[in-house]
């Protein structure tokens, strides 16, 4: 591929770069508007403006396009796990994630391409691979500020935090999916959502 073969920096390298991103914005907007198995290579092209040739020099096929996206999303993720890694007191980390990752997941082309990608995750194990190690670093980040919280004594004695990480995420997923699909605005479920999971994980 000429990403490979161009030195890092030079602008052919750049001009590669650029292309591929371009490819992946195009990728990303027939997925939106047409489903993943509804869009063709060739629609990605068109989108993109770029030859089909000039595509498969950048990727095998759409499923490869799939894989980089979710590879993507790590980077996405990165403000979250960093408010995460905060030293700040347990509970406004928690209360600070939930806001975070909320807002994140509610805006609407994101709660198609986590569809799209998860039901390609289930079919294709890279696919699976990638989106299990992004929730993986998640879940991890989540269950540290839970533990923290209970040796803190600001949230109860838990028999798994790992596992109560992933109900806490899987809860924030289903009410972006609710904001989505109803209309609703994130910002009127957040307080709901918030005062939930406040009072599972709370001491006392």
């Amino acid at each position: 591929m000429a990403d490979q073969r161009a030195p890092a920096g030079t602008k052919r390298d750049r001009a590669t770069a650029q292309r591929r991103g371009r490819i992946l914005d195009a990728a990303v907007m027939c997925f939106l508007e047409n489903g993943y198995h509804q869009t063709g290579v060739r629609d990605i092209a068109k989108r993109a403006g770029v030859s089909l040739g000039n595509l498969y020099n950048h990727f095998a096929g759409k499923h490869d396009i799939l894989a980089e996206i979710a590879t993507l999303e790590r980077t996405e993720l990165a403000p979250v796990l960093a408010l995460l890694a905060r030293t700040d007191p347990a509970p406004a980390v928690l209360d600070g994630f939930v806001t975070a990752y909320a807002t994140y997941l509610a805006k609407p082309e994101n709660v198609i391409l986590t569809i799209e990608i998860t039901s390609e995750a289930i079919r294709k194990p890279d696919i699976g691979d990638l989106f299990v190690a992004n929730r993986a670093e998640l879940v991890d980040a989540l269950a540290a500020v839970l533990t923290r919280g209970i040796a803190d004594r600001h949230f109860r004695a838990m028999p798994d935090p790992r596992d109560t990480a992933h109900l806490i995420i899987e809860l924030i997923e289903g009410t972006a999916y609710r904001s989505v699909l109803s209309g609703l605005a994130m910002g009127k479920l957040l307080s709901g959502l918030k005062d939930f999971i406040m009072a599972a994980v709370r001491e006392g």
